[in-house]
């Protein structure tokens, strides 16, 4: 009986929507769908009752209408009853429901049909724009949170970048270090000495935020307190934190290609097929490779061990470019292990003219010698001896040009050797300061200033500070008749011409300064001298400064020079010395000014007792 009446029962849908349904057909239709969500029907309750004979017609009525009539709202219905029976969407159903209560509470004399369509549409409509509606306001959320999060950090420096820690808080820190607010209160003091006079905080001096950067710089990066007292005297601050972080970062690795062996081109492209990531160096260097990375072992492949480059920091490039030795001369290179820069001399000379490689430790000899075959130079001479030495055994006035890269303390490779951070102090730098000053005195007087070619003298260090650099240069220019010329490089920073109390010879600014956060290699200091003659001692006309400490002018007689003490220049520039050797000396009475030579005079004849007693015997008598 049930398959029948479901076979007659699909007229109805038709009838109401022709009709568009009356209150009477609209209304029922709620409970008719609170009976199929309550419970499942089953087949013998479907044929007793009529109000579930009536849902199931009514189910495949809609089925089939849908097929039929196409743009009418009763299909909208059907279709949302569909979904109500699958109980897969619990939100569309709930919906629904709500809709529904609206249409019975409404009474309008819309039809059923109408009213589910439209409820529908709003149905399918509104979970797109809710969700456009999360999503902007979870996006503006996100942009305040950010915009907060801003304006606090700026509230927090506005508050408390003028205030420095009390002496309670930084014995609290000595116990428990934060680095974090150690690097924020580094750079809030920067800001504040950068701009002193609008930021600084009444009753705070330039000294009390100095001296408290020295002691955050100190603590966070590892420096003792003299090297980095040093460092904040010799740079901004502002530069003096790119410095001290450019030296955390280690330089890039760069390779000297071998001319004497093969070319530039040709290396990179072997380099290249082994899987080397390199480029050339700079527009400054023609031989320069820098490695970015690689997928073999850089100083193990075979062009290597062929000679056909050479593991060379960029900075030690450039004081064998600055001597420029030519074809056919004799070179000294004081302190060559382990053979660099030797090389690279060896190269420029074409393995022609000769180099004397001396190293004083002996225990580096093997690297150099090792290198030098490697490479193929020929025209070099290894020896062993000390650079202070070597005018006695190569001869005075004998070379053409000397490169002293004279040893030093080594604070411009801090990136190399992070112990130099906590283990230099002043009594080291003087001890480097005295043997420096040994050292280019000897290399002055193994040049000759006659060598139609040369007659140039290269001084070069790996460090940052003043007296082992332009101090040593302007104790040069006092001491020997040599002149700065420019190194020939086109770049880096001029020398210092005065630090604090010093003041330096004018012509150092043709000394050339290379630092790592500025040229992206280790610091490095180059200066050219040219010796203009052959003397010991300056001419009095060219005196650097008025503390220059040279001996007198020689006298046209027969006085030895050697024997004539060391005087101040404050003696007068307009004396000369008399025509009569004989008649003169000199004399030094021990003051500041020494004095000047004088004229021996005749000593002065005084009367006997006799003759002072005569004329008073004549006084006295009557």
């Amino acid at each position: 009986m049930a398959p029948k009446s479901l076979s007659k029962k699909p007229q109805t849908p038709k009838s109401l929507s022709k009709e568009k349904g009356g209150k009477s057909q609209a209304r029922p239709l709620p409970p008719k769908k609170k009976q199929k969500k309550d419970f499942v029907p089953e087949p013998e309750e479907l044929s007793d009752s009529e109000d579930s004979d009536g849902s199931v017609e009514e189910e495949e009525g809609e089925e089939q209408e849908e097929e039929e009539i196409d743009g009418e709202s009763f299909s909208d219905m059907s279709s949302d009853v569909d979904d109500d029976e699958d109980g897969d969407d619990p939100f569309s159903k709930d919906v629904l429901r709500d809709d529904e209560e609206e249409e019975i509470a409404s009474e309008l004399d819309v039809g059923s049909d109408e009213g589910s369509g439209s409820g529908s549409d709003s149905d399918s409509d509104n979970p797109e724009e809710k969700s456009k509606k999360i999503q902007k306001k979870r996006e503006k959320e996100q942009d305040d949170s950010k915009k907060e999060l801003v304006t606090n950090i700026q509230m927090e420096l506005d508050t408390d970048e003028f205030r420095l820690p009390t002496k309670e808080e930084l014995e609290e820190e000595k116990l428990r270090p934060d680095l974090t607010n150690l690097q924020r209160r580094i750079k809030e003091i920067v800001r504040v000495l950068s701009n002193f006079k609008g930021l600084r905080k009444e009753g705070l001096s330039r000294k009390d935020y100095v001296e408290q950067l020295q002691l955050d710089l100190s603590s966070y990066y590892g420096y003792n307190e003299f090297l980095i007292g040093v460092l904040v005297e010799m740079f901004p601050v502002v530069e003096l934190l790119e410095l001290i972080e450019a030296y955390e970062k280690p330089r890039p690795i760069c390779l000297r290609t071998n001319t004497l062996k093969a070319r530039r081109r040709d290396l990179a492209d072997v380099l290249l097929n082994r899987g080397v990531n390199l480029d050339p160096l700079s527009k400054w260097s023609k031989v320069g490779l820098v490695v970015y990375d690689s997928q073999v072992p850089i100083g193990a492949t075979p062009e290597y061990m062929a000679g056909y480059y050479m593991l060379q920091s960029a900075s030690s490039f450039l004081p064998c470019m600055a001597l420029a030795p030519q074809e056919n001369e004799r070179v000294v290179d004081m302190a060559a292990a382990p053979g660099g820069k030797t090389t690279y001399v060896a190269a420029l000379m074409k393995n022609s003219g000769i180099i004397y490689a001396n190293e004083i430790k002996e225990s580096r000899l093997k690297s150099l010698t090792a290198n030098l075959q490697r490479m193929g130079v020929t025209n070099t001479i290894v020896s062993n001896y000390d650079g202070k030495e070597l005018p006695k055994v190569l001869g005075m006035n004998t070379v053409d040009r000397v490169l002293l890269d004279a040893p030093c303390s080594g604070t411009g490779v801090i990136s190399k050797d992070e112990s130099v951070k906590a283990s230099k102090s002043l009594e080291d730098i003087q001890n480097c300061v005295f043997l420096q000053k040994q050292l280019i005195l000897a290399a002055i007087d193994m040049v000759d200033a006659n060598s139609k070619s040369g007659g140039y003298i290269v001084y070069s260090t790996c460090s940052i500070m003043i007296p082992e650099n332009e101090a040593i240069i302007d104790y040069a220019l006092k001491k020997r008749d040599v002149q700065l010329v420019p190194c020939g490089l086109d770049f880096g920073r001029p020398g210092f011409t005065r630090f604090r109390e010093h003041l330096f010879h004018p012509s150092l600014d043709k000394t050339r300064r290379f630092y790592p956060h500025v040229h992206n290699m280790d610091v490095f200091f180059v200066a050219k001298l040219k010796k203009m003659s052959n003397m010991k001692q300056p001419p009095k006309s060219s005196e650097p400064s008025e503390t220059v400490e040279q001996a007198p002018e020689p006298f046209d007689g027969s006085t030895d020079e050697k024997v004539q003490p060391e005087v101040k220049s404050q003696q007068s520039k307009d004396f000369s010395g008399p025509k009569n050797g004989k008649d003169t000396i000199q004399v030094n009475n021990g003051s500041n000014n020494p004095s000047k030579p004088k004229e021996r005079r005749p000593k002065r004849k005084f009367p006997s007792r006799e003759e002072i007693a005569k004329p008073e015997k004549r006084k006295g008598k009557p």
